[in-house]
C-alpha cells in the first residue's frame, strides 16, 4: 500500500520547497522533506550539511558521508541539502553543531520536535 504524504507545507506556512536532488533526499526520496505517519524519524528539517555536523552524526552511529552504493547513496559532502530527522537536528543543536536550515524547505511537522525560533536562528533563507 502506498504511503500517504502529509500536506506539503513548510514551517512558514507556505508551500514546501525542494531540499536536494544531488543526492536525492527525503523520506520519499522525492527531493523534499515530505513526511507521513510511516516516517517515524520525521525526516522534516532541510539542512545544508557541514563537516562538523557529518562528524557529529558519524559519532552518533549514523555515517552520512560514506558512500553506500548498494543503497544508491553517494555519501554527503559539505554543502549538500539533506532532509534530516528533526530529533537529530535538535540533538546537534544541543551539542553546538547544528547544520544550517532552509526554512522554506523544512516541513511544518518539524515543529512538533524543534522550536521555530531555533530553526530561524540557523536559517540560510531568511532576509
Amino acid at each position: 500500500m502506498a504511503q500517504a504524504q502529509d500536506e506539503s507545507i513548510n514551517v512558514l506556512g507556505e508551500p514546501l520547497e525542494n531540499c536536494g536532488t544531488d543526492p536525492v533526499t527525503g523520506f520519499f526520496r522525492d527531493g523534499c522533506c515530505n513526511t507521513s505517519p510511516e516516517d517515524f524519524g520525521s525526516h522534516t528539517v532541510c539542512t545544508v550539511v557541514t563537516d562538523e555536523f557529518l562528524a557529529f552524526s558519524r559519532s552518533r552511529g549514523n555515517d552520512l558521508s560514506t558512500p553506500r552504493p548498494e543503497f544508491g547513496f553517494p555519501g554527503l559532502r559539505p554543502g549538500d541539502g539533506w532532509c534530516l530527522c528533526a530529533a537529530r537536528w535538535r540533538e546537534a543543536l544541543e551539542a553546538g553543531c547544528a547544520p544550517r536550515v532552509r526554512l522554506k524547505a523544512t516541513h511544518r511537522a518539524a515543529l512538533d520536535i524543534c522550536d521555530l525560533a531555533d530553526l530561524k536562528r540557523h536559517s540560510v533563507d531568511l532576509n
